[in-house]
C-alpha cells in the first residue's frame, strides 16, 4: 500500500525534476557557449581575410588595446551584474563581446599557418569535451581545483605581462604550457560549478546565468585553445 501523502512529490520525482534542471540550464550554457564560439570564428575569419581592416588593426594600437579594453569592460559588467541583468540584455552583451573577440583574435589566424589553427582547435574541443565531461559527471568536489587554478591564473597574467617587456625563451615557452594547465583545472571546475548553480538558482533566473555560464565556459575555451596554439603551432 502506498503510504506517500498526496500532494507530496515522492524522491524519485523530485531527482527527475532536479536532473531535467539541471539537464535544462546546461543545454542553455553550452548552446550560448557555442553560438558565441560561431559568433567569434566568423568575425575572425571575415575580418583577416580583408586587408583594410588588418592593416587597420596592426597601425592603430590605440583602437587595438580599446577593444581589448573592451572586452575586459563588458566581462566584468556581464559577472557583477548578472543577478540584475534581462535574458535578452545578457545575451545581446555576450554576442557584442565575442564579436570584439573575433576582431582582436583576426591577427591569431595570421600569425600562425592554417593547418595549426586547425589542429588546435580539433586538440582543443576533445579536450574541453572530456573535462567538462568530467566535471559535469564528476562526485567528488572539485573547488580545490578550482582555486589551485585560479592562483595559477593570476600567476600566468603576471608572468604574461612580464613576458611582454622581456623576451626570454624559458618564459615565453613556460607560459603556454602553464596555460594549458590552468584552463584545464579551469574547465573541469567550471563545469561542475555550473551543475550545481544549476540546482540553487531561483525560478525565472535562469536565462542571464545560462549566458554569464556560457561566457565563463567560452573563457575557458578560447585560453585553451590560444595556449595549445602557442605551444604547438607554427608561425608564418
Amino acid at each position: 500500500m502506498n503510504t506517500q501523502p498526496t500532494g507530496i512529490p515522492t524522491p524519485f520525482e523530485t531527482q527527475t525534476a532536479a536532473s531535467e534542471r539541471v539537464t535544462s540550464f546546461l543545454r542553455a550554457v553550452y548552446g550560448w557557449m557555442c553560438l558565441g564560439l560561431a559568433v567569434t570564428a566568423g568575425v575572425a575569419v571575415a575580418v583577416s581575410s580583408s586587408e583594410s581592416a588588418v592593416q587597420t588593426l596592426v597601425s592603430n594600437r590605440f583602437l587595438f588595446f580599446g577593444l581589448m579594453i573592451g572586452e575586459l569592460g563588458l566581462v566584468f559588467y556581464l559577472s557583477a551584474r548578472v543577478g540584475n541583468l534581462a535574458a535578452g540584455t545578457a545575451s545581446t552583451l555576450f554576442l557584442v563581446y565575442s564579436a570584439l573577440n573575433g576582431v582582436t583574435l583576426s591577427l591569431i589566424l595570421l600569425a600562425y599557418t592554417g593547418e595549426s589553427v586547425a589542429n588546435a582547435f580539433f586538440v582543443c574541443a576533445g579536450m574541453f569535451g572530456a573535462l567538462a565531461l568530467y566535471g559535469t559527471v564528476a562526485r567528488r568536489s572539485l573547488a580545490g581545483v578550482g582555486q589551485f587554478a585560479f592562483m595559477g591564473l593570476v600567476g600566468l597574467i603576471l608572468a604574461s605581462v612580464v613576458g611582454m617587456f622581456w623576451q626570454n625563451e624559458t618564459l615565453q615557452l613556460m607560459i603556454p604550457i602553464v596555460g594549458v594547465i590552468v584552463f584545464t583545472g579551469l574547465t573541469a571546475w567550471d563545469a561542475q560549478r555550473l551543475k550545481q548553480m544549476a540546482l540553487a538558482l531561483p525560478e525565472g533566473s535562469v536565462g542571464a546565468y545560462s549566458v554569464v555560464g556560457a561566457l565563463s565556459l567560452y573563457l575557458d575555451f578560447i585560453n585553451l585553445f590560444l595556449s595549445l596554439l602557442r605551444l604547438l603551432g607554427n608561425r608564418r
